[in-house]
Order: structure tokens, then sequence, then C-alpha cells
């Protein structure tokens, strides 16, 4: 495992060396600073929605460590893993509604909710979240002969609160690949030689994200595989097919919500609706299944849906 990503960090870095710097291409008049954020003046409604979820992120995975750490799991029945899920997630499903500045005077709190970008980014990630515990969990199960053994209520027998969970993690792990992907587009020109360290980006993080994700919850004795090396590599491969797709597509989206206002009273962008959201989200989601069934179909494994 070390060997694989000192491989995929050797590889990035050595894409880095030889691009251009943005500052230093011919071209006049100079653009905009490489940047991890959205430009607040620009993207103001993105870099406010950022920002706050970069703050709640570190508390969230503060006390989910406490949790696991002292073992507090082991007294919870199935309603506590809801509530204690759900907790976690609130924070980022009711900031369009209850804190619609984000914090960092979003664009937002001037807009009806469901214009927000905040509403549409969760909305994205909730249906997103959905369509992977519902089916993608299968795989998991079917491929890597995982399974869930804690008390649960379950709806096609994948515990509610993994659902509840994934929301937090989701709405976390697609900012920071925000931030990685976007210092790409914004630190280096333009052309081939960017085009490949970006896709190449996609797929470090993809896999490192995957990677971590199953390390960090190996503690946790009630998520178990059959063959734990082979979840870590392989495994961690499989799951990172999530986020290829999911990652570059959550930094595209919704990119024109701050575009300027004409005389006329019409944007300057697309405006994307709250169904336009589904839809892109569903898109995306049908993407991720088709690759997984793909792999599926070459390892030789039948899929069991929905079996206790």
């Amino acid at each position: 495992m070390t060997a694989i990503l000192t491989t995929m960090v050797a590889i990035v870095y050595g894409l880095i060396t030889i691009q251009t710097p943005q500052n230093k291409r011919p071209s006049l008049p100079l653009p905009p600073p490489p940047s991890f954020y959205p430009c607040p003046k620009t993207q103001p409604s993105k870099h406010a929605y950022e920002l706050y979820n970069s703050y709640y992120t570190p508390i969230w995975i503060t006390g989910f460590a406490i949790i696991v750490v002292f073992q507090l799991y082991e007294k919870w029945n199935a309603t506590t893993y809801n509530l204690v899920m759900l907790s976690f997630a609130l924070p980022f499903l009711l900031q369009p509604l209850l804190l619609p500045s984000a914090l960092h005077n979003s664009p937002d709190a001037q807009r009806p909710f469901h214009q927000r970008y905040a509403t549409k980014a969760n909305l994205w990630i909730a249906v997103y979240s959905f369509i992977g515990n519902y089916w993608y969990t299968h795989y998991f199960y079917s491929v890597l002969k995982a399974e869930y053994t804690m008390p649960s209520t379950r709806l096609n027998n994948v515990p509610i609160a993994m659902f509840l969970a994934t929301h937090f993690y989701f709405s976390s792990y697609h900012v920071f690949s925000n931030v990685c992907l976007r210092r790409v587009k914004t630190g280096f020109v333009g052309g081939w030689k960017r085009r490949i360290l970006y896709g190449i980006v996609v797929v470090v993080l993809s896999y490192f994200t995957a990677f971590m994700e199953t390390l960090t919850i190996s503690s946790f004795p009630y998520y178990s595989f059959e063959d734990r090396d082979m979840a870590y590599t392989l495994g961690s491969a499989f799951y990172g097919i999530y986020f290829l797709v999911s990652f570059p597509a959550f930094l595209e989206f919704d990119n024109d919500i701050d575009c300027n206002i004409t005389a006329n009273g019409k944007k300057t962008g697309k405006e994307v609706t709250l169904w336009d959201t589904v839809v892109q989200s569903c898109g995306y989601g049908m993407i991720i299944l088709c690759l997984l069934d793909f792999v599926r179909l070459q390892v030789g494994v039948p899929l069991i849906v929905g079996a206790m």
C-alpha cells in the first residue's frame, strides 16, 4: 500500500515540475493568482459554502474520532446510531435554511431558499449519497464480502445511519477535492500538460480518499471485510470509482450561480434549478453504477441486492 501511494505522489510531483505557472505565461494582463478556494468576488456563493464546509469538517471529524476512540458506539442501539449520524449531518443540511450567509456573506442570504447555491449543493450530495448507499453498497457486499453488523434499521439491507453519515462525509470530501482541483486549474497554464496533471490528480485524490476512509474505519468492528488487505488495495480502487466521476463533476456544478445580471434583468449564465440538480446527480450516479458493474463483471462475481 505504501508503494502505491508513494508512486502516485511521485507521479503528481513529476507532472507538477513540467507545468508552466500562470504567473509566468507571456500573455497580458496577468491572470488572478492561483487559488484553492473560489474567488470571493466572482464566485461569492461557492466561496462562502466551501469555507463554511471547511470550518465545520474538523468539528465532525473530532466528534467522530471521540466516538471511535472511546468506543461509545458499544452502548448504542439502532435509534442512537441514526440520531448521532443525523446530528453530524444537520449542520450541512440546515445551513441553507437557517444560516444562508454561511458565516461568510454569501449572496444566498438574498435569494429564495430554492435558488441558493448551498441548497443545491446539499441536494446534489444528498441524491448522490442516497444512490451510493442504496445501490453501490451491494457491490461491496458482493465483490469485497463486506458487511455491517451493528444494530440498525435498514433500507434495502443498508443501515439508515450510513445514509446519514455519507452526507457529511461526502460533503467534506467534495470540498476537499474542489480545493485541490481548483489549485491545478488556476495555478498552471492550460494545455495538454495541465490536462494530464488534472486527470492524474483526480485519480490520486479518488484513491487516497477511498483508502483513508477504509483505513480510518478499520477500527470500527461492525463494518468488516472478508479480506482486509484486499479491501485496502482493490477495495480502495473500487471505492475510488465513485470519486473519479463525482470530484470533477462537483467542481463544475452551478458555476454560473453568481453571474452578473444584464440590463434587461437576465443572467449571463445558465440557471440551475433544483430539478436540474437532481437530474445531474442522478446522471453521474448512473455513470458510476455502470463503471462498478463493469468491474464486477470482470471479476466474475454475481450481484445480490437487498438480501439480508
